[in-house]
């Protein structure tokens, strides 16, 4: 199986856009093996357990020192049976999966008139109590962009929309999903609920079937809809994040921190988010030995349950707070190119600042004008500690097509681009693990 997809992939590669001429071995290696020897890893399951060793044996055999698991517990989703039908005015199956903590519907599915709402400002708009019995639609306009910004505003109708709906009375929620597709997939994700205590059954249909809806909607006839979602939120499940390093010529200074996340939704085999993440931090933390040990340590973090409520990061953060960091990166945004560089430096490291910026150049690589930010499993360390951070922005034009749903295969990366990637993770590393000042952000 693993030469068949090598084969597949390398003869893609031939036919690629390429950036550079050959794969890397380890970046493909680690994002195909985890995909096709553990498959889908959500969070708290056996299978992100079986992630966990997996990553430790593939880390000791790359070379990595002091590996471990540092294990926590999270409260989890557990998938269950899922089917929705539109019953009036015109039949339709409809293709959704619940939202991470959705609750289960009643015994037998929920039959409820379904009322429609074209945005979030319109469902908070609702007046309590009138969705009593009641399951809310929520449509949006999400659309595709290089630096996938509309997620964040967008994605608020899946992390927001069903505690408000709860909180004016539904029964239920189903939402437009958030992606960018137009494939019959719907895309999972978590939700959060204020209430917990106060939690519906909440659903995402693909987006042909929201425009469905909402095309029917425009008619004025009242929509019904059956709904049957029956996961469930299950706690004291099992995680843990796997962390490796590459210890440096100088132990005394703070480490460098790369990190990915090991788990992923349910419904593909979690490739793009974010098995090719972990490819790319761990083959350029390898390349940028190979003149020899740089001045600093560069340590590894595959966190746990990122998916869930990014608990893998808030874990790391308490277990090494106390523990300096000079600068901190993640990758977690797919396997396509990186096109843009940010930085969060102070003034006093400009000089390597700009010599990240010369290395970056002959790959087409411009700075942007925006503070980088890091990502959600290094999110947590750098509030804490004040980290200096470097993002690498890779093109999110497709990643929302792919992610959360049943197409996050491997069929999907373009060994090229992952290459890219790690020849550009690779020459950031070169240079910051290898400042022997104080990296810190700016003011």
């Amino acid at each position: 199986m693993r030469n068949t997809l090598r084969a597949a992939a390398l003869s893609a590669l031939l036919v690629s856009s390429a950036v550079l001429a050959q794969p890397d071995e380890t970046a493909w290696d680690i994002t195909a093996d985890l995909s096709t020897e553990v498959g889908a890893r959500p969070a708290g399951s056996t299978a992100e357990a079986k992630a966990r060793d997996w990553a430790v044996q593939r880390l000791n055999a790359l070379g990595f020192q002091n590996v471990r698991i540092e294990p926590f517990t999270v409260t989890g989703f557990v998938r269950g049976a899922e089917t929705a039908q539109l019953t009036a005015p015109y039949p339709h199956k409809l293709h959704i999966t619940a939202l991470g903590y959705s609750v289960p519907t009643p015994k037998g599915g929920l039959n409820a008139e379904l009322v429609y709402f074209p945005n979030l400002d319109a469902l908070k708009a609702a007046p309590e109590g009138s969705l009593k019995g009641k399951v809310a639609f929520v449509d949006h306009a999400f659309v595709a962009s290089q630096d996938g910004a509309g997620y964040g505003p967008f994605g608020n109708v899946r992390r927001q929309g069903p505690s408000i709906a709860a909180s004016k009375g539904a029964a239920a929620i189903v939402i437009r999903s958030v992606g960018t597709d137009l494939h019959r997939n719907p895309h999972t994700g978590a939700t959060n609920f204020a209430d917990p205590a106060k939690a519906i059954p909440a659903g995402a249909v693909s987006v042909p079937d929201a425009m469905l809806i909402a095309r029917i909607a425009k008619t004025g006839k009242p929509m019904k809809i059956n709904l049957v979602l029956e996961g469930r939120p299950q706690k004291d499940m099992p995680s843990g994040n796997v962390i490796g390093e590459l210890p440096g010529r100088d132990p005394s200074l703070p480490p460098i921190l790369v990190a990915c996340h090991l788990d992923s939704w349910d419904l593909g085999t979690g490739v793009i988010d974010d098995a090719a993440g972990c490819g790319i931090v761990t083959a350029a933390a390898l390349r940028a030995q190979r003149g020899g040990k740089p001045l600093r340590t560069i340590r590894v973090l595959w966190a746990g349950s990122e998916e869930i409520g990014v608990f893998g990061g808030a874990a790391y953060a308490r277990a090494h707070e106390k523990e300096p960091h000079a600068l901190a990166m993640e990758s977690d945004f797919g396997a396509d190119r990186v096109w843009r560089v940010q930085f969060n430096l102070s003034a006093a490291n400009k000089p390597a600042k700009d010599r990240i910026i010369t290395a970056l150049a002959p790959f087409g690589i411009v700075p942007g004008g925006d503070r980088a930010g890091g990502g959600a499993d290094v999110g947590a360390i750098i509030g804490v500690q004040k980290l200096a951070v470097i993002d690498l922005d890779q093109d999110g034009t497709r990643y929302f097509d792919l992610h959360h749903t049943p197409d996050d295969t491997l069929d999907k990366v373009d060994p090229a681009q992952l290459e890219q990637n790690v020849a550009v993770w690779t020459a950031v590393l070169e240079v910051v693990a290898n400042e022997p000042g104080p990296l810190a952000p700016a003011e």
